[in-house]
């Protein structure tokens, strides 16, 4: 059964495809005792002492809570008052295990978007297995109950769907209606104004090569905005149906009266990376004076209070996060916990100047902190570690790629043990900065055994500004394997690991970025772990949501893209054992993954077995592109792909 032909492994849910990843999967878990390490998992995961993160809508937060009794989990809200007294007063809004069970769906919660300013409807998008692609129902939160489509409720079938409310009786709709409504990535092609009485008007199409087309109303503004993404990288943005005229690749914020503006190259005496500002009124009439707010460090995300402007910031992947007052622009830096990585978890114009802000590191437990008007912030929450971390310290290290480009990785663990096994991260791709969490999994499972854990901030990531992404791209891809065996080297140099004692891991693109390294070079770990990958990178654009994707690695259709992408695509530079001896490989993937197809875990796992060489596989029937969907699941994947690498890097070395 092992040996299947790989055009089979393209369908989902074929019999055949299904069969044989079973079957396999069944062999890989069965060979690993994880049991009692995924029990302790759960527990952590179901654990009480977690802090229930919370976003504001009217006088209530709310919150999605998954534990032991409800795995797919509540949606539920409280009182600010209660929630800061630490008072069990919880208001259950929409049991999903209730509903999964009366309905006979795999219901996964996916979000809801509460109707402003009464907020007493909710438009909830729940998933098959965990699937990207949602159904959208209108929900009453006075009754608790969904509104039938026969009674006027909002209803929109399964597609990767975007809505947002105008008013009570209407919304704003992107999803699939049919041939010329979605783009060939799978994503909305079309924004329509849907009332409540079954009007549809279309106000705005794209194009079929977009990546998509979102909209989203501002019910202080009283405005439409519609952004058209041309690719991951490059946009354009309409107010009202007036088109702000920025270049492509740079990303245009309208709030209230003003125009923030984040360039990936310099605009109007904006420097590439920085955040410029502006009047909206102005800029239409042709005004291009901007006020620069940050120019010397990384902006890395940017929220909005009824008041002002939150800037979070990186300076050699350190966390900094300032409050600027709208209009005049001063600047106050927020007191961060010592040593903390940072980010703004919840804020919002309609919530006051009230905003929320999680900080932690790797060895450090998250603390939920409130902030006010003045910036000034207070503990609200603070999470227990679930595992050992004494004696764990981190350190930044700096190395050198092949192209002479500095890069930083931070390792975590207890120095005074010596060379350890290892397990390396890493992801190097579509802006994405890793930046210092805690992780109560990987401490049970990994550092309280005395290992090491490596995180690499590779080019590709945002962690340095927009160049520290774009030089890596298209035929540049290359260089992100360089700066990641470059990193392997120096731990193995600096005498925290040997090779065989390396395991990396990965997951989507870092799915990519592990198993191309399987593949170029071998020689620098002692084993792999590639999750939900890309790997099939001469046809990834024709398969799920990969056409959106070609701004990242480039064309396979373009002669001069396509040779790049010939050198390092991972399932077709898979060489036979006789040739090379690859470490150990485990391969997993989600059924339900309509992302990333999980054609690419299967074929590359099918390659590396025909070739000879080691590898494990396993797939999970939901999940979608997570991999898994709630807590049991989460639990059961994690012991795993921990247990399977202890097996292959925990024993000392002969």
């Amino acid at each position: 059964m092992r040996d299947i032909e790989p055009k089979l492994l393209d369908d989902l849910t074929a019999a055949p495809a299904l069969e044989w990843a079973q079957e396999w999967s069944d062999e890989t878990e069965a060979r690993l005792d994880s049991s009692a390490l995924r029990e302790r998992i759960r527990a952590a995961l179901d654990a009480d002492d977690r802090i229930p993160f919370v976003t504001r809508r009217g006088e209530h937060l709310y919150n999605f809570w998954r534990d032991g009794d409800h795995q797919r989990g509540l949606w539920r809200r409280v009182t600010v008052d209660a929630y800061l007294a630490d008072q069990d007063d919880w208001e259950t809004l929409l049991d999903i295990d209730a509903l999964a069970e009366e309905e006979g769906k795999d219901w996964v919660y996916k979000g809801a978007t509460v109707l402003p300013l009464s907020w007493d409807r909710a438009l909830i998008r729940l998933s098959r297995g965990g699937a990207d692609a949602v159904v959208v129902r209108e929900f009453d939160l006075e009754t608790q109950t969904f509104v039938d489509a026969s009674d006027g409720g909002f209803a929109l079938d399964e597609a990767k769907t975007s809505v947002d409310w105008v008013d009570r009786d209407t919304i704003l709709v992107g999803t699939d209606e049919g041939p010329g409504t979605v783009t060939n990535s799978g994503y909305p092609m079309q924004v329509a104004r849907w009332t409540r009485g079954g009007e549809r008007t279309v106000i705005f199409t794209g194009e079929p090569d977009d990546v998509g087309v979102w909209s989203g109303y501002d019910v202080v503004d009283r405005r439409t905005v519609v952004t058209r993404a041309l690719d991951f990288y490059t946009s354009r943005t309409w107010v009202d149906g007036e088109f702000v005229d920025v270049p492509d690749d740079c990303d245009a914020i309208p709030h209230r009266q003003w125009l923030f503006i984040q360039p990936r190259t310099e605009f109007a005496g904006v420097p590439a990376g920085a955040l410029g500002v502006i009047e909206l009124a102005r800029f239409l009439d042709g005004a291009r004076e901007f006020t620069v707010l940050e120019q010397d460090a990384t902006v890395e995300a940017i929220a909005f209070t009824e008041n002002a402007l939150l800037l979070t910031c990186l300076v050699d992947v350190a966390t900094s996060i300032f409050r600027i007052a709208l209009g005049t622009w001063e600047r106050t830096e927020l007191a961060l916990p010592e040593a903390a990585s940072a980010h703004v978890v919840a804020a919002s114009p309609l919530a006051g100047d009230e905003f929320w802000v999680a900080a932690s590191s790797f060895t450090t437990p998250t603390t939920l902190l409130r902030g006010d008007a003045t910036g000034a912030l207070a503990e609200a929450k603070r999470a227990p570690a679930h595992f050992d971390a004494s004696g764990l310290e981190t350190r930044q290290h700096w190395v050198t790629s092949a192209d002479g480009t500095r890069l930083p990785y931070f390792i975590t663990g207890d120095f005074s043990l010596g060379a350890r096994p290892t397990l390396v991260g890493g992801y190097g791709g579509f802006e994405v900065s890793l930046t210092p969490a805690f992780s109560n999994v990987r401490g049970i499972a990994w550092l309280e055994q005395g290992n090491f854990y490596v995180q690499p901030n590779l080019r590709g990531g945002g962690e340095f500004g927009p160049e520290w992404h774009s030089q890596v791209v298209k035929t540049n891809r290359h260089k992100v394997w360089e700066d990641h065996k470059a990193v392997l080297e120096d731990v193995v140099a600096r005498g925290y690991a040997e090779p065989a004692q390396i395991a990396i891991r990965g997951g989507s693109n870092g799915g990519l970025l592990t198993s191309g390294a399987l593949v170029q070079y071998p020689e620098c770990f002692g084993a792999a772990v590639i999750q939900v990958p890309l790997t099939d990178m001469l046809r990834y654009h024709t398969l799920s949501a990969g056409a959106s994707w070609m701004a990242e690695y480039g064309d396979p259709d373009n002669v001069d893209e396509r040779a790049a992408i010939e050198t390092w695509s991972p399932l077709h530079n898979v060489r036979p054992r006789d040739e090379v001896a690859y470490p150990p490989a485990l391969v997993t993937t989600s059924t339900r993954d309509d992302r990333v197809h999980p054609a690419h875990a299967r074929t590359f796992a099918l390659a590396l077995w025909r070739a000879g060489q080691p590898v494990d596989y396993f797939e999970n029937t939901a999940g979608g592109h997570a991999g898994a969907a709630d807590n049991a699941q989460v639990s059961r994947v994690e012991a795993l792909i921990y247990q399977w690498i202890d097996d292959k890097i925990g024993k000392p070395l002969a």
